[in-house]
Protein backbone atom coordinates (compact mmCIF):
# COMPACT_ATOMS: atom_id res chain seq x y z
CA UNK A 1 0.00 0.00 0.00
CA UNK A 2 1.82 3.28 -1.47
CA UNK A 3 -0.20 5.73 0.11
CA UNK A 4 1.19 9.62 1.59
CA UNK A 5 1.67 8.74 5.60
CA UNK A 6 3.78 9.97 7.88
CA UNK A 7 7.53 8.64 9.46
CA UNK A 8 7.03 5.92 12.04
CA UNK A 9 9.07 5.72 15.41
CA UNK A 10 9.22 2.80 17.40
CA UNK A 11 11.06 0.50 19.25
CA UNK A 12 12.62 -3.40 18.22
CA UNK A 13 9.47 -5.46 19.56
CA UNK A 14 7.27 -3.14 16.74
CA UNK A 15 4.43 -3.43 19.97
CA UNK A 16 4.21 0.72 20.09
CA UNK A 17 4.28 3.38 17.03
CA UNK A 18 4.55 7.15 17.54
CA UNK A 19 4.49 9.52 14.57
CA UNK A 20 3.42 13.45 14.37
CA UNK A 21 0.13 14.81 12.84
CA UNK A 22 0.93 18.20 11.11
CA UNK A 23 -1.84 20.60 10.32
CA UNK A 24 -3.60 23.78 10.45
CA UNK A 25 -4.09 22.62 14.42
CA UNK A 26 -0.13 21.83 14.61
CA UNK A 27 2.27 19.11 15.66
CA UNK A 28 0.42 16.31 17.54
CA UNK A 29 2.00 13.46 18.80
CA UNK A 30 -0.13 10.33 17.81
CA UNK A 31 0.76 6.29 19.02
CA UNK A 32 -0.20 3.49 18.03
CA UNK A 33 -0.05 0.22 20.35
CA UNK A 34 -0.15 -3.16 19.97
CA UNK A 35 -1.55 -5.14 23.28
CA UNK A 36 -1.89 -8.96 23.57
CA UNK A 37 -5.35 -9.97 24.56
CA UNK A 38 -6.37 -12.94 26.69
CA UNK A 39 -6.82 -14.93 23.27
CA UNK A 40 -3.31 -16.25 22.11
CA UNK A 41 -2.00 -14.09 18.78
CA UNK A 42 -5.44 -12.07 19.38
CA UNK A 43 -3.44 -7.97 19.41
CA UNK A 44 -5.78 -5.21 20.39
CA UNK A 45 -4.71 -1.98 18.18
CA UNK A 46 -5.12 0.89 20.22
CA UNK A 47 -4.16 4.38 18.91
CA UNK A 48 -5.24 8.27 19.39
CA UNK A 49 -3.21 11.24 20.60
CA UNK A 50 -0.42 10.81 23.27
CA UNK A 51 -1.20 12.51 26.25
CA UNK A 52 1.92 14.54 27.39
CA UNK A 53 0.96 14.11 31.07
CA UNK A 54 0.98 10.72 31.35
CA UNK A 55 2.38 9.04 27.91
CA UNK A 56 -0.75 7.37 27.25
CA UNK A 57 -2.98 7.18 24.27
CA UNK A 58 -6.38 9.31 24.62
CA UNK A 59 -8.33 7.39 22.05
CA UNK A 60 -11.18 9.97 22.97
CA UNK A 61 -9.53 13.25 21.99
CA UNK A 62 -10.89 14.63 18.53
CA UNK A 63 -7.54 16.03 16.96
CA UNK A 64 -9.35 17.32 13.70
CA UNK A 65 -6.31 18.55 12.26
CA UNK A 66 -6.66 18.31 9.02
CA UNK A 67 -5.03 14.93 7.93
CA UNK A 68 -7.17 12.23 8.61
CA UNK A 69 -6.25 10.43 5.51
CA UNK A 70 -2.22 10.60 6.16
CA UNK A 71 -3.04 9.64 9.86
CA UNK A 72 -5.06 6.46 8.55
CA UNK A 73 -2.69 5.56 5.99
CA UNK A 74 0.07 6.10 8.89
CA UNK A 75 -1.81 3.38 10.93
CA UNK A 76 -2.12 1.23 8.10
CA UNK A 77 1.45 0.98 7.41
CA UNK A 78 1.85 -0.02 11.01
CA UNK A 79 -0.44 -2.92 10.66
CA UNK A 80 2.07 -3.93 7.92
CA UNK A 81 4.98 -3.82 9.84
CA UNK A 82 3.43 -5.42 13.13
CA UNK A 83 1.99 -8.48 11.00
CA UNK A 84 5.69 -8.49 9.10
CA UNK A 85 6.86 -8.57 12.54
CA UNK A 86 4.42 -11.18 14.21
CA UNK A 87 3.10 -13.23 11.26
CA UNK A 88 0.90 -15.49 13.48
CA UNK A 89 -0.89 -12.05 14.92
CA UNK A 90 -4.30 -11.29 14.41
CA UNK A 91 -5.30 -7.38 14.88
CA UNK A 92 -8.54 -6.55 16.68
CA UNK A 93 -9.55 -3.26 15.95
CA UNK A 94 -12.89 -0.55 16.90
CA UNK A 95 -13.33 2.94 17.19
CA UNK A 96 -13.36 4.08 20.50
CA UNK A 97 -16.98 5.48 19.31
CA UNK A 98 -19.16 4.04 16.78
CA UNK A 99 -18.01 7.24 14.11
CA UNK A 100 -14.64 6.24 14.46
CA UNK A 101 -15.64 2.21 13.75
CA UNK A 102 -17.76 3.67 11.00
CA UNK A 103 -14.52 5.65 9.71
CA UNK A 104 -12.43 2.72 9.81
CA UNK A 105 -14.76 0.75 7.60
CA UNK A 106 -14.96 3.50 5.26
CA UNK A 107 -11.04 3.32 5.09
CA UNK A 108 -10.91 -0.50 4.39
CA UNK A 109 -13.19 -0.05 1.71
CA UNK A 110 -11.31 2.79 0.54
CA UNK A 111 -8.25 0.74 0.18
CA UNK A 112 -9.95 -2.66 -0.16
CA UNK A 113 -7.80 -3.75 -3.55
CA UNK A 114 -4.45 -2.90 -1.95
CA UNK A 115 -5.73 -4.66 1.37
CA UNK A 116 -6.82 -7.71 0.11
CA UNK A 117 -4.08 -8.96 -1.64
CA UNK A 118 -1.72 -9.08 1.60
CA UNK A 119 -4.76 -9.41 4.40
CA UNK A 120 -8.01 -11.60 5.10
CA UNK A 121 -10.12 -8.76 6.77
CA UNK A 122 -13.06 -9.92 9.12
CA UNK A 123 -15.81 -7.89 10.66
CA UNK A 124 -18.15 -8.53 13.62
CA UNK A 125 -21.75 -7.82 13.13
CA UNK A 126 -24.45 -9.72 16.15
CA UNK A 127 -21.76 -11.54 17.50
CA UNK A 128 -19.95 -13.13 14.70
CA UNK A 129 -16.78 -13.09 12.49
CA UNK A 130 -18.00 -12.79 8.76
CA UNK A 131 -15.58 -12.18 6.13
CA UNK A 132 -15.13 -8.40 5.02
CA UNK A 133 -17.75 -7.21 2.69
CA UNK A 134 -17.80 -3.20 1.64
CA UNK A 135 -21.24 -2.34 2.41
CA UNK A 136 -21.60 -3.67 5.95
CA UNK A 137 -21.46 -1.64 9.30
CA UNK A 138 -19.72 -3.57 11.73
CA UNK A 139 -19.52 -3.46 15.00
CA UNK A 140 -15.49 -4.12 15.52
CA UNK A 141 -12.44 -6.06 12.58
CA UNK A 142 -10.00 -8.30 12.76
CA UNK A 143 -6.84 -8.62 10.37
CA UNK A 144 -4.80 -11.24 9.50
CA UNK A 145 -1.61 -11.21 7.53
CA UNK A 146 -2.02 -13.48 4.26
CA UNK A 147 1.10 -16.27 4.59
CA UNK A 148 2.94 -16.01 1.36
Amino acid sequence: MHLNRYKLISQESLMVFEFTSIGHKGNIIKIIQYTPTKIKNIYNLGFGDKDMQTGLINDLSVTDNGDSQKVLATVAFSIYLFTEAHPNALVYAVGSTKARTRLYRIGITNQWEAIEKDFNVYGLIDGDWKKFKKVIAYEAFLVQRKKL
